[in-house]
């Protein structure tokens, strides 16, 4: 057994060892265990101790408020760095460059495919067309599965005929079903499309890892014109560039005008998340499509093809392999993909509960890392705290904020009995309350400006009556929080706990023609 096998561990039956078994299938029943402990110990101290719960109940809504707070500053601030990017000439930032490297560099994208339509992957390449870096140094590969041959072999021969000539290099390959040790999806597909073109391409040519960028995409993910230019600055000017991700922002507006209130909602409320982490780089973690140094990616044996959250778990990969010297670096220039949409409305609802609930299992990084610290002791201390405790934190509260604020508030008047119920302390707790959480929706009024300013040009067939609507659809916010965000974290969690592993399920791509 390697000193370092413990970073192919994807759930508890990969270890050999009985001992480290049970300590993994612990650590996996953790995250589970302390939202489920959460919610039943608050049920239970609102029925025997309502006046300590009704205490709690104020200053958790009051810490959110003031949270929200924060992080709105940081999300304004990570729109406007943003906005500059995409006026900045990366390219010409790059060639006044004193670095011999920046002619050497090459950009391995690859973008797997499984059912999507030609329309949504055309998009993909013309968008690495219309980029302003130079195509010879791209090596491009279109990762198709085996299982959707007859489906995707026209699709694929239609992109090669338009775009094989476009690039250094451009590759089709076809992920092969039924392997041993894989689960069908994204991160599998992905590492045999990885390993091929190696083999095939980059060893024969003999092109050194480190001046490899390799960019990690969605097939509906289009680049902005500057991205490549930008990303090849920042890896050039990186303290160190070969133990660095680099994480765009992610916009959900492809389809955006097309898709319902409930899909925009969630697809401008995840957009703000990851621009709010932008300004804490010291926390941030690898999310969908971004880019690393290729040498990191084969030293840590690439994405590991049994998990589901492979975009995640590949910082976690690279941590662990390189003790703790291995960071995200913000780069403030986006990308954009589609939102959730489907052909019916309740069709929708659906594929945003599964995609939240396939977000919310990236919980298996948690016991992977935990685990992972454990084995390595080089990792200093303060890194393993900082990183640990920002990603507990942030599926614990993913999993049960949202049942605390708006539930909490009622349970101590239900439960407390008429001892409580007859104080003045039951009297004033949901007033309280919803004074707070109605200053709280300065925030919506926030968010809601700020998605317009995000929305692309609106198509001649959608008239200008449905701005307001794109305004007023925020105040669904805190329905959707429950239960399309909560309820699918806890659903994740539940199945890790008792052993029901998640496989990976593809969103499904649809634009309305």
């Amino acid at each position: 057994m390697t000193e370092d096998y413990y970073l192919k561990i994807s759930r508890a039956s990969d270890l050999k060892s009985r001992k480290e078994r049970l300590l993994y299938r612990l650590l996996e029943i953790f995250p589970g265990m302390l939202s489920w402990g959460t919610l039943i110990l608050v049920i239970f101290f609102s029925w025997k101790f309502p006046a300590i719960i009704a205490i709690f109940i104020i200053f958790f809504v009051l810490y959110w408020f003031f949270r929200t707070i924060y992080l709105s500053f940081h999300l304004r601030a990570g729109y406007q760095r943003m906005r500059q990017h995409e006026k900045a000439d990366w390219l010409k930032k790059l060639n006044q460059l004193q670095n011999k490297r920046r002619q050497e560099i090459r950009h391995l994208i690859v973008l797997p495919m499984y059912r999507e339509p030609l329309e949504i992957v055309r998009n993909s390449f013309l968008s690495l067309v219309k980029s302003d870096y130079p195509k010879e140094n791209m090596i491009v590969v279109l990762a198709c599965e085996e299982k959707a041959r007859d489906y995707s072999l026209p699709i694929a021969e239609a992109i090669k005929k338009e775009f094989g000539s476009k690039f250094f290099k451009f590759l089709i390959t076809w992920h092969p079903q039924n392997i041993p040790g894989e689960i069908p999806g994204k991160g599998s597909n992905e590492t045999f499309a990885v390993m091929k073109v190696k083999k095939e391409t980059i060893d024969p040519l003999k092109i050194p890892y480190q001046n490899i960028i390799f960019s990690s995409f969605d097939i509906d993910t289009v680049v902005f014109p500057k991205y490549f230019s930008c990303l090849t600055y920042y890896y050039l000017t990186s303290i160190n560039p070969t133990r660095t991700s680099y994480q765009p922002i992610p916009l959900f507006i492809n389809n955006i005008w097309e898709a319902s209130a409930f899909s925009r909602v969630f697809a401008f409320s995840a957009t703000f998340w990851h621009t709010m982490n932008q300004e804490r780089p010291e926390k941030l973690i690898t999310f969908s499509s971004h880019s690393m140094s290729f040498k990191a990616l084969v030293d840590v044996g690439f994405k590991l093809p049994n998990v589901v959250s492979d975009d995640s778990r590949i910082f976690w990969q690279c941590f662990l392999k390189y003790n703790g010297d291995y960071r995200v670096e913000p780069i403030y220039y986006p990308v954009s993909m589609d939102a959730n949409c489907a052909k019916t409305f309740f069709k929708t609802l659906i594929n945003i509960y599964k995609q939240q609930r396939r977000w919310a299992y990236g919980i298996a990084d948690i016991p992977y890392f935990l685990f992972g610290f454990l084995k390595n002791r080089k990792i200093p201390l303060s890194r393993k705290l900082l990183l640990g405790f920002e990603l507990i934190e942030g599926h614990w509260s993913w999993a049960t904020a949202s049942f605390l604020i708006f539930f909490l508030g009622w349970l101590p008047l239900i439960l407390g009995g008429p001892e409580f119920t007859q104080t003045l302390f039951s009297y004033n707790l949901p007033r309280i309350i919803s004074l707070v959480l109605t200053l709280s929706m300065i925030g919506l009024i926030s968010s809601a400006y700020l998605s317009l300013l995000l929305l692309p040009p609106r198509p001649p067939k959608y008239r200008r009556h449905k701005y307001p609507i794109l305004f007023l659809q925020w105040f669904l916010l805190p329905l959707m929080m429950i239960f399309f965000t909560a309820l699918p974290a806890l659903e994740a969690q539940t199945r890790l706990m008792l052993g029901k592993y998640m496989g990976f399920w593809p969103t499904e791509k649809f634009r309305k023609q």
